[in-house]
């Protein structure tokens, strides 16, 4: 059975985000991820995760409301990007965090590439302890993203060769980017270190896109059973109103999605 995360920028968005960590480990999540978790003080995060396992971080993305979306890929951007590293190394070592997604930022071609490969093989080297994960993510909901293609994303994988690196399997963008996020999987799944899942094609609760999440369980026991499957979605209702499907799948009842 893998291990279910609750994505607290997304979910239980009801209640402060650091009384959040709480209400997931009460309704049933193993452990939880949060995008940013730079805006509140380590020691409160430690108090408020009370020893609860976080799944994942992401590195800083600059102003968002600007249109930053990481720095990694950005060519003229290391230095930002450097920094930008090593503050959420820093928070994923005293939060425990068990995936870095390093995002890339908006760029495109040859160069960007190569300033992606270069930072991330400067990353690997500057934290030898953290590993770290790529998300394509898809160009309606992130336009200018550079890291668009799972198939690009898993050349650029394969020519880093670092065990500590691999894949964010979001069954959103997945299905999104390629159609059909089960044929993502099969492609791609000895290279996958990570997990997100959300209903498709609406991105609430989840259930959809072509891969059953039941199926997408027994997937993930037999190829990786060390890596988290977080719910990652804009809840249709209260958070804890809409976890039928945590309830299913941790009691491996009747299939839903599809």
């Amino acid at each position: 059975m893998p291990r279910f995360a609750a994505n607290l920028t997304l979910l239980f968005n009801e209640v402060p985000m650091l009384d959040r960590p709480d209400w997931a480990a009460r309704c049933g999540f193993d452990g939880v991820e949060v995008l940013f978790p730079y805006d509140q003080p380590m020691a409160d995060w430690e108090r408020a995760l009370n020893g609860l396992p976080v799944a994942l971080i992401n590195t800083p993305p600059g102003d968002w409301a600007s249109g930053d979306r990481g720095f990694a890929a950005v060519p003229g951007m290391e230095l930002r990007f450097r920094d930008s590293f090593l503050r959420a190394a820093d928070y994923a070592t005293r939060l425990r965090a068990g995936r870095v997604h390093v995002m890339a930022g908006v760029a495109k071609g040859p160069q960007a590439e190569q300033c992606y490969v270069e930072n991330l093989t400067w990353a690997l080297a500057q934290a030898p302890d953290l590993t770290l994960t790529l998300e394509p993510l898809n160009p309606d909901d992130m336009p200018g993203y550079f890291l668009n293609d799972y198939d690009q994303a898993a050349r650029i994988v394969d020519d880093l060769a670092s065990p500590r690196i691999g894949l964010q399997f979001d069954l959103w963008h997945a299905a999104r980017l390629h159609g059909d996020a089960r044929t993502v999987w099969d492609d791609h799944r000895h290279r996958i270190n990570h997990i997100q899942i959300a209903g498709f094609p609406g991105r609430n609760e989840p259930g959809g896109g072509g891969f059953s999440l039941p199926d997408l369980c027994d997937a993930v026991d037999r190829h990786c059973p060390q890596v988290w499957l977080a719910g990652e979605y804009r809840p249709a209702r209260g958070t804890a109103q809409g976890l039928g499907w945590l309830t299913a799948l941790k009691s491996r009842g009747t299939p839903i999605g599809g």
